[in-house]
C-alpha cells in the first residue's frame, strides 16, 4: 500500500487524457474512461513503479467508482422533481411496464436460441434487460436534456427498472444459488423497496419546510457536509434493505430538488459529481480483461442488436402511452439503451452460481459495445428519428392515433 497515492495520481492522470482525447475528437467522453481502465486494468504490464494494474488502489478506486455514481444520481434528481414525477406516475407504471416486458421476453427468447440452459436463459435476460443509472445520468447532463419532457419517463423506468432488479435477484439467486426459492421472500422484498421509495418520497414532500429551515446556512463547508450526510446516510440505508444505493441517492436529490436550496447545492456539488462519476467508468474499464472477450464477440453483437431494436421499439410505445410525440419517444429508447452495472452484477451471481464460464466475457462486452454506442446514438438521436421517420411514417401513424387530449408534437 506505500505508493497508494502515486497510483491514484496516475490514475487521474489517465482519466484526463482520456478526456483531452474525447474532447479532441468532440465524442462522449464515458466510452473513452471505460477504455482506458479496460486497457490498463489487472492484466496490463507491471512496469516496476507504474505498476499499470493498480493492485493496491484498485479497492479504493472501486469505492470511488461508486460514490460517482451516487453522485451522478443525485444530481439527476436535483434537475428534476418528486412533484414532476408523482404527476407522471401512472405514465411511469404503464412506460416501466412495457419496457422492462419487451427488453426482458427479448433476452429470454436470445438466451433460448443461443442454446443456453434455462439458468443461464435467466442470468442473460438479466443482463440485456436493465440499463445503466449512471450512465444515463452522465448522458442527460452532458447533452443538456434533463428538462426535456422525455426525461421523467426516463427516469421512471430507471426507478421501475430497479424494483424490478429487485424482484429478480431475489428469484434468480434463489434458482441459481440454492436451487429454490420462496414466493413469500420474493413477494416481501418488491413490496419493501416500493413501499420505502413511496414513503421516502411522501416523507420528503412533507419535510420540505423544515429542510428550507435546516438547510439555510451561511457556511459553505457546514452546508455542503450536512447534505453529504443525508445523501450517504440514506443511500447507505437504501442498500440495506436491498434497494439500490444509488435509486436512494435519486430519491435524495428529487426531495432537495423541492426546496429553496437546490441551485446552492446544485453548484456546490457539480465538481463532486464531475470528479467521481470518472472514476466510476473507469473501475468499470479496470474489471474488463480484454483477452476474455474473443470468445463472446458474435453472441454479444447480436445482443446489442436486439436490444437497440428492443429500446426503440420500447420507448416508442411507452412515449405514446404517456402522450408523447415520436421524436421524445425516440429519445426514450435510445438515452437508457446503455448497460452497465447491473448487467455486470448479474454476470457475477452467474459466476458465483457456477454457471457457464461464458457469461461474463459476454457481459463485458455486451456491456462496452453499449457503453460506446448508447452516449453516441442518445447524441445523434435526431438523425436516427429522421432516419425511423423515413421508413417508418411515425409522425403520421401519431398523429392518426393519438387521443384528442393528449399533447402534441
Amino acid at each position: 500500500m506505500e505508493h497508494i497515492v502515486f497510483e491514484v495520481g496516475l490514475a487521474l492522470a489517465l482519466i484526463a487524457i482520456a478526456g483531452f482525447l474525447s474532447i479532441k475528437l468532440k465524442f462522449s467522453i464515458v466510452p473513452f474512461y471505460i477504455l482506458v481502465g479496460m486497457v490498463v486494468g489487472p492484466h496490463a504490464p507491471d512496469f516496476g513503479l507504474f505498476d499499470l494494474r493498480f493492485i493496491d488502489s484498485a479497492p479504493l478506486i472501486e469505492f470511488m467508482g461508486r460514490v460517482g455514481v451516487l453522485f451522478l444520481l443525485f444530481y439527476l434528481g436535483l434537475e428534476f422533481s418528486v412533484g414532476r414525477l408523482i404527476k407522471a406516475g401512472r405514465s411511469i407504471a404503464i412506460g416501466g411496464t412495457i419496457y422492462i416486458a419487451i427488453n426482458f421476453t427479448l433476452g429470454l427468447l436470445f438466451g433460448w436460441a443461443a442454446g443456453f440452459p434455462l439458468k443461464e436463459m435467466l442470468i442473460v435476460a438479466g443482463i440485456t434487460t436493465i440499463s445503466s443509472s449512471a450512465i444515463v445520468a452522465k448522458v442527460l447532463v452532458d447533452l443538456k436534456r434533463t428538462a426535456n419532457r422525455e426525461t421523467e419517463m426516463i427516469l421512471g423506468i430507471i426507478m421501475f427498472e430497479d424494483i424490478f432488479l429487485a424482484v429478480y435477484i431475489s428469484i434468480v439467486s434463489g434458482l441459481v444459488l440454492s436451487g429454490a426459492t420462496s414466493v413469500g421472500g420474493v413477494i416481501s422484498s418488491a413490496l419493501i423497496a416500493l413501499g420505502y421509495m413511496l414513503l421516502l418520497i411522501i416523507v420528503g414532500r412533507k419535510l420540505v419546510p423544515f429542510l428550507n429551515r435546516a438547510l439555510n446556512i451561511k457556511s459553505n463547508e457546514v452546508f455542503m457536509i450536512t447534505v453529504f450526510a443525508a445523501l450517504f446516510l440514506i443511500a447507505g440505508f437504501s442498500e440495506t434493505i436491498h434497494v439500490a444505493e444509488a435509486i436512494g441517492a435519486l430519491l435524495v436529490g428529487l426531495i432537495l430538488a423541492e426546496t429553496q436550496h437546490m441551485k446552492r447545492i446544485e453548484h456546490l456539488i457539480l465538481p463532486f459529481r464531475d470528479f467521481f462519476g470518472a472514476m466510476f467508468f473507469f473501475s468499470f474499464g479496470l474489471t474488463i480483461d480484454p483477452l476474455s472477450l474473443l470468445g463472446a464477440v458474435w453472441l454479444s453483437i447480436a445482443a446489442v442488436i436486439i436490444t437497440l431494436v428492443g429500446n426503440v421499439a420500447a420507448g416508442l410505445l411507452a412515449g405514446r402511452s404517456a402522450g408523447l410525440p415520436p421524436k421524445a419517444s425516440t429519445n426514450i429508447g435510445l438515452t437508457i439503451v446503455s448497460r452497465g452495472e447491473f448487467s455486470i452484477i448479474m454476470a457475477n451471481l452467474g459466476k458465483a452460481g457456477a454457471l457457464m464460464d461464458i457469461l461474463q466475457p459476454f457481459a463485458a462486452l455486451y456491456v462496452l459495445i453499449l457503453a460506446i454506442l448508447g452516449p453516441l446514438l442518445t447524441k445523434e438521436s435526431k438523425r436516427i428519428y429522421q432516419l425511423l421517420n423515413a421508413v417508418l411514417p411515425l409522425e403520421r401513424i401519431s398523429k392518426s392515433k393519438r387521443p384528442e387530449n393528449s399533447p402534441g408534437n
